[in-house]
């Protein structure tokens, strides 16, 4: 039996949930009623009673080396997923951070549902990645793969260096297409009969997290 982890409801990290019927998903109990997890019959609601995980307050054990941890920050019901191998701790943790830049600046990610939680969660990021050696896997940027691939334990006091892409953005001519920076889904007027983004409405939003349109920037 396939065993799925989900670390919050949003549709980028849900929404091919329903092409794994046979699995057991794992989700937070307070995430359940979301909107983007109706109609899934195989959710295994987590409660979180196995007690603290180290300087986290509350974690289910999935198996042996595998720990679902308590984490509201990015959503109220967003959880994180810690495994642990030869000595060292990967840290799969949704969106509590894009990019690692954050994490090393101590600064909290751009959505959140509950600012004091999403502060205490990222004390608690910052706390526990200070005492143990951990391989912090962000999803929404390349440093997530490359820190995997070279299990790259992350120091606080010492940045990987960002190289920024030699792209002079100014020159390019517009495709027309908007990128949403929250999930990256990619608007494309083609796909949508020739309908350009600025004539969209104003209340329109990001098809894949719901996002409305100023968190989209042009591509």
């Amino acid at each position: 039996m396939t065993k799925i982890l989900l670390t919050h409801k949003h549709s980028d990290h849900s929404g091919e949930l329903k092409s794994f019927p046979n699995a057991e998903i794992y989700v937070s109990e307070d995430e359940i009623s979301a909107d983007e997890l109706q109609g899934i019959a195989n959710i295994v609601p987590v409660k979180f009673t196995d007690g603290a995980y180290y300087n986290f307050p509350a974690c289910q054990k999935i198996c042996d080396g595998i720990y679902y941890i308590k984490a509201k920050s990015h959503t109220n019901g967003n959880s994180i997923v810690i495994v642990e191998k030869d000595g060292l701790f990967y840290m799969i943790h949704g969106d509590i951070t894009y990019v690692d830049e954050a994490l090393y600046e101590n600064k909290l990610s751009v959505v959140y549902d509950d600012l004091q939680a999403a502060r205490e969660t990222l004390d608690r990021v910052r706390e526990f990645i200070s005492a143990h050696p951990t391989v912090y896997l962000s999803t929404h940027t390349p440093q997530g793969y490359e820190n995997l691939e070279a299990n790259r334990v992350m120091d606080l006091d010492n940045p990987v260096e960002t190289i920024p892409a030699e792209v002079d953005f100014a020159s390019q001519e517009s495709t027309g297409k908007y990128v949403c920076s929250i999930c990256g889904y990619v608007y494309d007027p083609e796909e949508h009969e020739g309908v350009a983004f600025e004539e969209l409405p104003d209340d329109w939003r990001c098809p894949r997290c719901r996002q409305p349109k100023e968190k989209f920037n042009r591509a």
